[in-house]
């Protein structure tokens, strides 16, 4: 293995003073509700509006003047997302099985009660971000979903786009709060009129103190997972094409300064001319002043000399998405085992995947693809377990129990199971 290119070390992507920021908004918010939600919006925002709730007239308003080339994206990208969650949905099952005669032990799906989506402002406003984040938990089943979003600064406005997508995903209350403390108040509740109640998950997408709020808050409600910053890894041999190759990794690596881009391939020749094609392409791009810097620091080539080096290099670097534009993808959709989401063939662009195309973009960051996927319909979803034992089963399963129990020194469980065979 050989770096062509490789990223300078970075900082650790959370660091103290994020962790007390984020500890003392979300203390703040526990202890004051309404007032601290509204000072850290005045301070972080830039404004605070009279309700955080959005009524119905307000949502009206601001959908009225949208472009309906752009709501009709939106709606397409919602499509496909819930048909596929659809689709999760259906291989989610309850059954019964008679594991020994009189012994049945089944499992049923719950969908969670109440989940909290934050839809993130930033650098861009992600269109697609409540598609994959009240959407999803809607087709679920879930039975109320809290959509939270910032205001957009010198609009005193969530964006309107943004709201559209939470509306039509079917958002049931949504509210213009942003950061650590929306996070802090969906977790927690805000009294008022009405009054937001606490929901059960919080999902959802943001910025290093929103990451950080949901680490701090899980215990309190669940949450999907702990996302960073976006990441892109290709698998490339000589067979793909370096306008393609470099485009994928930029469009990534726009995302933000801190995006991490990487390609691993076999060929030397491809790895240079992929190089020359960023350089090319950063000149002309509009977003060059966030994607070449995510480039410079944490863009890395990396040139191995087999399939099979490329995938076990591919598994240690367990990125968000993976891309294989090799001449033989399914040998390695085969044999892969750690990626948030995978894209086969010279076609399938990460961007898709962005913007919708079915799957979640809701992915693992900081390779924890090693153990977990990313958000889907199933998250949304307690799988729970259920027994029945007959009055004859009683004598087949209590003795080795009582025994087991005997021997641990655990005399009040023996003695249930000893009422029941007497």
């Amino acid at each position: 293995m050989e770096y062509i290119k490789k990223a300078p070390p970075q900082p650790a992507a959370v660091n103290q003073e994020i962790q007390d920021t984020v500890s003392r908004i979300i203390a703040d918010v526990e202890r004051e509700g309404v007032d601290a939600v509204r000072r850290y919006s005045e301070k972080f925002d830039g404004a605070a509006p009279a309700e955080f709730r959005l009524s119905e007239a307000d949502i009206r308003s601001q959908l009225a003047t949208l472009d309906e080339q752009v709501t009709q994206a939106i709606d397409f990208s919602i499509a496909q997302v819930k048909h596929f969650a659809e689709a999760q949905r259906r291989t989610l099952t309850d059954f019964e099985e008679e594991t020994l005669p009189g012994v049945v032990i089944g499992q049923k799906q719950i969908p969670v009660q109440a989940v909290g989506a934050y839809i993130p402002g930033g650098r861009y406003p992600i269109l697609a971000s409540a598609v994959m984040t009240v959407g999803v938990p809607k087709v679920a089943g879930v039975g109320r979903i809290v959509a939270c979003a910032p205001l957009q600064r010198g609009t005193g406005k969530v964006n309107p786009l943004q709201l559209y997508g939470m509306v039509h995903s079917g958002a049931d209350e949504i509210y213009a709060i942003g950061g650590a403390q929306a996070l802090a108040a969906m977790a927690f509740g805000l009294e008022g009129a009405p009054p937001l109640e606490a929901v059960d998950m919080i999902v959802g997408a943001g910025n290093a103190y929103v990451a950080e709020a949901k680490r701090q808050l899980f215990g309190v409600v669940g949450i999907d997972l702990l996302a960073g910053p976006t990441e892109i890894c290709i698998l490339a041999d000589d067979s793909a094409d370096p306008e393609f190759v470099a485009a994928d990794l930029l469009a990534q690596a726009e995302h933000g300064t801190n995006s991490q881009s990487v390609l691993i391939t076999t060929s030397r020749a491809l790895a240079q001319a992929v190089t020359q094609e960023i350089d090319r392409q950063l000149a002309a791009l509009p977003t060059a002043d966030a994607a070449g810097a995510s480039w410079r620091d944490y863009g890395e080539i990396i040139l191995v000399e087999s399939d099979e080096e490329m995938l076990r290099v591919s598994d240690q670097v367990a990125s968000e998405h993976l891309e294989v534009q090799t001449q033989d993808p399914d040998w390695f959709l085969a044999r892969l085992s750690n990626y948030g989401s995978l894209f086969l063939g010279r076609n399938a662009t990460v961007a898709y995947g962005d913007k919708g195309i079915g799957t979640n973009h809701v992915l693992p960051t900081g390779r924890a693809a090693r153990y977990t996927g990313g958000l889907w319909v199933g998250k949304f979803i307690k799988t729970v377990t259920w027994q029945r034992v007959s009055d004859a089963a009683n004598h087949t399963v209590a003795p080795p129990f009582i025994t087991m129990a005997d021997t641990e020194g655990m005399v009040g469980h023996a003695d249930s199971m000893r009422l029941r065979v007497r």
